[in-house]
């Protein structure tokens, strides 16, 4: 699309007529005051209220929007910017690598037009593409007297973590809340999120994973039933929801622009977030410049666990589970060159000895491999042993089945990848890993791996082995962190010894 500058106000032009430009040519971009006379439509602020749209993104025609702008009520933001004048920014994504930016014909514009492909799963944005926000009040979303519904009791360790999220909340403040895994996250967030809303601020829960979302959903809506809640997700159908209270994948945070009092931000340490700097990015823009940031996650990377050690970095240790048993600590297994042994078709003999133990105790075990044609080669070996087992990765179609089935006793042993080593919790189960010295198996990894073990009050005493053909350093350093995790545990008084 192209604009012309009348009467300082942008306005569009459908044709490349004399004097117009692209909206990344523009030196300004005027922005007319709100005309408290004009009668806004409140369905184009439910939908743009912090937001940042394309024009596709919005089912309402052009002339009332454009009509919403000069009434003031619309902002219009450039979707690519040019850093030094030369080097094309994405806006949106953040984007400044040339790689990720491509040339294009476009109709709108009549001109060979840049975009950004980084983040072009959200819409094309290009040079000529503005980015629809809103300038007006924001939308009003009455509250009952009761918000939080929930009448569950948390643990001391969740109950000192709550405390501090709720004061980070209202103080605008960041923190992290560094909890094992299996500590109750979630219980933990609710007196803050009651906080947040009680003081008519607009808050999201943002993750990288899709399945953590609609994990979370259920059981917020749960706790806080007559709060609307957007979810939104890939082809969620809440994406245009207006909400006080946001569930989100750091992706769908892409089309927010300081839109939220308070963020937080749970599995920071989980890809993609950790390597895609486009929804680092949209999580700090997403948020309002005054609000509040939460991070959580049970496996801090280094940098962060060294900031705080030295007090660089305001933070809260949960380093105990609800049913105050410990953490079920890794044993090092010696099991030889066990990818030879597969090519011949064979596992490693303490191997096998460890899975004909659980098949004989009938104990339900995740065996993770670090890539999927290991798994595969071994799963009809496993199956020879105990012909009910399965293996899934992230590209299983009828990897959610499985799980399912695991989680009804249907299958004894799972092989997976590092797909599992996170978000599902079975209530009794052993875990190992095969090959933990593999590069695949991060701290991070092999500590969350571990956490799949001894999560419920009725069994708190799974078994976790590693076995290897060489430790390495990452595995020490994922010993340590549960060794270490346990022993602040004991010495609070968290955990009965």
């Amino acid at each position: 699309m192209r604009f012309a500058l009348l009467n300082n106000k942008l306005i569009p032009q459908i044709t490349n007529t004399d004097g117009s430009k692209r909206i990344s040519q523009m030196d300004l971009i005027p922005q007319p005051q709100p005309n408290p006379n004009y009668p806004f439509n409140p369905k184009l602020q439910l939908l743009l209220s912090g937001k940042q749209l394309l024009f596709d993104d919005i089912p309402f025609p052009l002339e009332e929007i454009q009509e919403h702008y000069e009434n003031g009520y619309i902002t219009y933001r450039k979707g690519i910017e040019y850093k030094a004048g030369k080097k094309p920014y994405c806006v949106r994504c953040g984007n400044m690598e040339p790689h990720w930016f491509a040339v294009y014909p476009c109709a709108r514009c009549q001109e060979a037009c840049i975009y950004c492909r980084r983040c072009l799963m959200m819409g094309r944005i290009s040079e000529c593409t503005p980015l629809i926000g809103w300038n007006g009040p924001v939308p009003d979303t009455p509250l009952s007297s009761k918000i939080l519904a929930w009448q569950g009791t948390l643990s001391q360790g969740q109950l000192e973590a709550s405390k501090r999220v709720v004061e980070a909340i209202l103080q605008n403040k960041e923190w992290l809340i560094w909890a094992v895994c299996g500590a109750g996250k979630t219980e933990v967030l609710f007196a803050g999120i009651e906080a947040a809303l009680a003081t008519k601020k607009r808050i999201c829960i943002a993750t990288p994973r899709t399945d953590v979302v609609l994990e979370l959903t259920p059981r917020l809506k749960s706790a806080f039933p007559d709060i609307p809640i957007a979810s939104l997700y890939g082809g969620s159908e809440d994406r245009h929801v207006f909400a006080p209270l946001t569930i989100a994948t750091t992706h769908q945070l892409l089309r927010f622009y300081q839109a939220f009092d308070a963020m937080i931000l749970d599995e920071v340490d989980a890809f993609p977030y950790t390597v895609e700097e486009a929804l680092q990015y949209a999580a700090v823009q997403a948020r309002k410049p005054t609000s509040s940031m939460i991070y959580l996650t049970a496996t801090p990377n280094e940098k962060w666990q060294r900031e705080c050690r030295t007090g660089k970095r305001a933070f809260t240790t949960i380093p105990a589970r609800y049913h105050r048993h410990p953490l079920p600590v890794p044993e090092f297994v010696w099991c030889g060159n066990w990818k030879k042994s597969l090519c011949k078709g064979k596992l490693p003999e303490n191997v096998l000895c460890w899975i004909k133990t659980r098949l004989q105790n009938n104990k339900q075990s995740l065996l993770f491999f670090p890539h999927i044609s290991l798994m595969e080669e071994a799963l009809p070996i496993v199956r020879k042993l105990a012909p009910a087992t399965e293996a899934v990765h992230a590209e299983d179609p009828c990897r959610k089945d499985k799980v399912q089935r695991m989680r009804k006793k249907e299958i004894l042993f799972l092989l997976t990848t590092t797909i599992l080593e996170r978000g599902v919790t079975f209530p009794n189960i052993d875990v190992a890993v095969i090959g933990a010295e593999d590069l695949i198996f991060t701290e991070s990894a092999l500590v969350q791996i571990a956490g799949r073990a001894g999560r419920s009050k009725d069994y708190p005493k799974g078994v976790v082995t590693f076995f290897h053909y060489g430790k390495t350093n990452e595995m020490m350093k994922a010993k340590r962190q549960i060794v270490m995790m346990n022993r602040e545990g004991i010495a609070r008084g968290l955990i009965d010894v």
